[in-house]
């Protein structure tokens, strides 16, 4: 069952085609980057996206809470939704891999998660540059946008044999130049690859292009996983941390005031999950006690 009315759901597919395509004509034009922190960028772009789609999500969803990315003071609401567990909550990423969006890649997109109770109930990826639009939810399906405007079913594709030589997972840049090397060295069977946004790495695991996505630099947000984690859901893939817990959406996972998740995130196939979880979980920790001179 769908957490959103067929109107409601064409409003967004709306709004989010809308500030796409003006992504995306605005890549071919000069815009400023600002610095965040360190590693952590935003243009001019996501500034102005940002905005307009805050109040385009506050207009349709007046009694629901919204944060985005880029206002600071709209993380709020997540601490209010914590003491009313009843209130839904809209995490939206105005641009989805900045850096990517910066060197004028193709890995960019527009997110946008809805949280219930804890739970991700649905979530919208569109990235316009590869005219792709993915939207759904665990207990509403997976679907995505046809040529024609109409929405087609996704089906989930399985990845290579988890038993095989060849086994592909996708890693962060960060995390690649941290443990990929270490994991390669451990599991050699598992090739790694990355691309930008988190929503369409995710995506790459739907559609079995990798077995699994694992997230470790501990940078990553609610409205990074928020949306993507409902559509990894609803496809039967596995959310869990390192040890295999479940990935948690309130203020026990979650910093309240960053919105950084306190957990590792893994996204991926259950025979992927169940045969490299422990050894990749194992070599992070290895070179992890190797940092630190243990």
């Amino acid at each position: 069952m769908s957490p959103v009315s067929k109107d409601q759901n064409a409003a967004i597919q709306a709004v989010l085609l809308d500030c796409g395509q003006q992504a995306q004509a605005a890549a071919a034009q000069p815009f400023e980057v600002f610095e965040k922190g360190f590693e952590d960028y935003v243009t001019s772009v996501d500034r102005a996206l940002d905005t307009q789609l805050a109040q385009a999500f506050s207009r349709q969803f007046p009694a629901d809470g919204v944060v985005t990315e880029e206002n600071r003071c709209s993380a709020a609401a997540f601490s209010c939704t914590q003491h009313h567990p009843n209130r839904r909550l809209w995490l939206i990423d105005p641009i989805d891999g900045t850096e990517d969006f910066i060197h004028h890649g193709q890995y960019y997109s527009l997110m946008v998660g809805l949280l219930a109770q804890g739970t991700p109930q649905a979530g919208w990826i569109y990235g316009p540059a590869q005219e792709r639009f993915y939207w759904g939810g665990p207990d509403w399906g997976l679907f995505q946008l046809g040529q024609g405007g109409e929405a087609l079913p996704l089906t989930p594709s399985a990845p290579p044999d988890a038993g095989g030589d060849h086994c592909p997972i996708i890693l962060g840049d960060r995390d690649e130049r941290r443990f990929g090397r270490a994991i390669a060295a451990a599991v050699p069977q598992l090739q790694s690859y990355a691309l930008g946004s988190y929503g369409l790495k995710v995506m790459e695991v739907i559609k079995g292009q990798a077995g699994l996505y694992i997230y470790l630099n501990g940078r990553v947000k609610l409205w990074d996983t928020t949306g993507p984690l409902a559509l990894a859901q609803a496809a039967g893939l596995v959310c869990c941390d390192l040890d295999g817990e479940p990935i948690r959406f309130d203020s026990t996972g979650v910093y309240p005031h960053s919105l950084i998740h306190r957990q590792p995130i893994v996204v991926g196939w259950p025979s992927y999950v169940d045969r490299f979880l422990a050894p990749i979980r194992q070599t992070v920790l290895t070179v992890r006690a190797a940092e630190l001179g243990i």
